[in-house]
């Protein structure tokens, strides 16, 4: 298989993925009945690694309030951005076990930055305990509204004939946004300079509607607004189909490049719960995400809900870190 098309495997049925679930409860306390939890009065924190106003930061607040109505106790969401999800991602496996903490998770960033040694991860995989799978939000590409590029082929050709001359966003080194940069690169010759902002796509998204970086490469989610607006012109998505918010916007393939690309964004907690505060979380989780209301705000930002059990969305993760191992080298390059 060519190395553009592994990372596209990623998004594949977890049913595809004949590899074992991680974390599952592993370290958790068969005594545990769990009858006390949450604690009457004591806040649950949901950790968002990225800024707020994100799509990241967006889907948590979506569910919270489901998630205290299931629970029964406040959830607080709280931001901390940076290191393209890292410092939120240390803080998440660094907590305590006990329910009180979990966090939203996306990949590839929780994925990838473990596997890099340079980055320094104090964690890996088996910190984390997967609690359920929101969603996957595909890539696009984007120009300013009076982009002399009117077509991805247009674009992608100046690119190719004039290499780095166009800046690019990703939401930080080794994202989903970089990652598609360099499956680009990697496919067309087509390159790009990338400009990591590592807060996330809010801050991403500022500088391109600042005309601080010529190119938005974001998902479906962080441009459907700005696209009826017209504050952006999308080219091209990065998925099989074409994005029900985003209806003339051709995808990749249509353009004439077979490559696939996006996020997977889901919920965990730090490894070692109890099982039947593992089986709390999990079943609020699921309701918050299922919830009509939820799913049809989600289609509103574009994106469509992809609920995945935890062990499900486990067996899922081990088989994203088998496949991006292969493609690790083509963001470890310098830019």
């Amino acid at each position: 298989m060519p190395r553009t098309r592994i990372a596209a495997t990623a998004f594949a049925a977890a049913a595809l993925i004949a590899l074992t679930a991680c974390g599952s409860n592993a370290g958790a306390s068969g005594s545990a009945t769990g009858s006390d939890f949450p604690k009457k009065g004591k806040s649950i924190e949901l950790i968002v690694s990225f800024s707020s106003g994100g799509a990241v930061d967006t889907a948590a607040r979506l569910v919270q309030p489901i998630l205290e109505k299931e629970l029964g106790t406040n959830v607080e969401v709280v931001n901390k951005p940076g290191a393209g999800g890292q410092i939120g991602y240390t803080q998440l496996t660094s907590s305590k076990p006990d329910g009180y903490t979990i966090g939203a998770t996306g990949s590839p960033s929780v994925v990838v930055s473990p596997l890099d040694p340079a980055r320094g991860a104090k964690y890996n995989r088996s910190s984390f305990q997967p609690l359920g799978r929101q969603v996957i939000d595909p890539t696009v590409i984007a120009v300013q509204p009076d982009s002399p590029y009117r077509t991805l082929k247009e674009l992608l050709d100046a690119a190719k004939a004039r290499p780095k001359s166009m800046t690019a966003s990703t939401t930080g080194l080794q994202t989903g946004e970089h990652f598609a940069l360099a499956q680009i690169q990697e496919d067309t010759s087509a390159e790009f300079a990338p400009v990591h902002f590592s807060e996330g796509a809010s801050q991403a998204t500022t500088a391109f509607l600042g005309r601080h970086v010529d190119i938005l490469v974001a998902n479906v989610s962080d441009v459907t607004d700005l696209s009826k607006q017209g504050k952006a012109r999308v080219l091209g998505v990065m998925s099989a189909e074409r994005a029900p918010s985003l209806p003339d916007v051709p995808t990749f393939k249509e353009s004439g490049y077979d490559l696939e690309a996006g996020t997977v964004r889901g919920y965990s907690a730090p490894a070692g719960l109890p099982d039947a505060v593992a089986k709390k979380l999990e079943a609020a989780l699921q309701k918050a995400i299922e919830d009509p209301a939820v799913v049809q705000k989600m289609k509103d930002l574009g994106l469509q809900t992809s609920y995945m059990s935890a062990a499900d969305y486990a067996q899922f993760w081990a088989g994203q870190e088998e496949d991006f191992k292969k493609v690790l080298p083509m963001v470890q390059k310098k830019d």
